[in-house]
């Protein structure tokens, strides 16, 4: 199974799988998103020995492109691990204080963040897709952390995982415009004067709103691996019935 690992010591865990042919489904994990749940229950199962816990130590949510996030408790272990229906509902981000669960996160083409603070047990897993960016997620869910959870922003460490290259992520002017209205994205689009589209670079769009929360920029590392390009990558604008990648954090005792 091939899994980039971002960070493997000081008691925390976090990666994000790849797309490998020689696994089941090419190693895809998502059971909204697949022609065998058995194939894909196989590659979690094969994840959980990789991370040296269980399948139901998983805790995925019901991904709806939404800004909505979820604390998550003891009780919540194991929701969407091995069903579908099970999933943390309407939900794009998970963040939990509690070790041994495993946060997950499934894309493909949209932004996977994964932050952990060093000076708490906080852990997250943040799906920011277009949609997710311009709703400002990531932003709303660390501002919600520093005021209702007191946690310091500038302890917090962010992951961004591997994405859609800006090259690849073409659109239209209404999608364009709702960036634009955001006021700090215009940096990170471009015009293509010949095919009247624009590029945008969600990757960097989500760490300014990591910024803007007062997240250190020592503290973001981007994979700027492109989903589309690479051969290790699954891209729904690639291709309409592509798997997912899942990425995972997690923190033991």
């Amino acid at each position: 199974m091939k899994t980039v690992i971002y960070q493997g010591h000081d008691n925390l865990l976090l990666g994000m799988t790849m797309k490998d042919c020689s696994e089941p489904e090419s190693n895809n994990t998502a059971l909204h998103a697949c022609i065998s749940k058995e194939d894909v229950l196989h590659n979690r199962q094969q994840l959980a020995r990789d991370l040296q816990c269980g399948v139901k130590d998983f805790v995925f949510a019901n991904q709806t492109h939404s800004a909505n996030f979820h604390k998550v408790t003891t009780q919540d272990r194991g929701k969407g691990a091995l069903r579908q229906d099970t999933a943390i509902a309407d939900t794009d981000a998970l963040y939990t204080f509690e070790p041994n669960i495993v946060l997950c996160s499934l894309t493909a083409d949209c932004v996977p963040v994964l932050f952990y603070s060093d000076d708490s047990t906080l852990i997250g897993a943040i799906h920011s897709g277009w949609q997710g960016t311009v709703k400002e997620i990531t932003l709303k869910l660390f501002r919600h952390l520093q005021h209702y959870e007191n946690c310091d922003m500038s302890h917090i460490h962010v992951q961004i995982g591997a994405a859609l290259s800006q090259e690849k992520f073409e659109v239209d002017e209404d999608v364009y415009k709702k960036f634009h209205e955001l006021r700090y994205a215009d940096e990170w689009i471009s015009y293509n004067q010949d095919t009247k589209k624009y590029h945008i670079d969600n990757q960097l769009i989500v760490k300014k709103q990591c910024e803007l929360a007062g997240i250190p920029d020592a503290h973001i590392t981007i994979d700027r691996t492109c989903t589309y390009r690479s051969p290790h990558g699954f891209s729904y604008r690639q291709d309409k019935q592509a798997g997912r990648h899942v990425s995972f954090i997690k923190r033991t005792t």
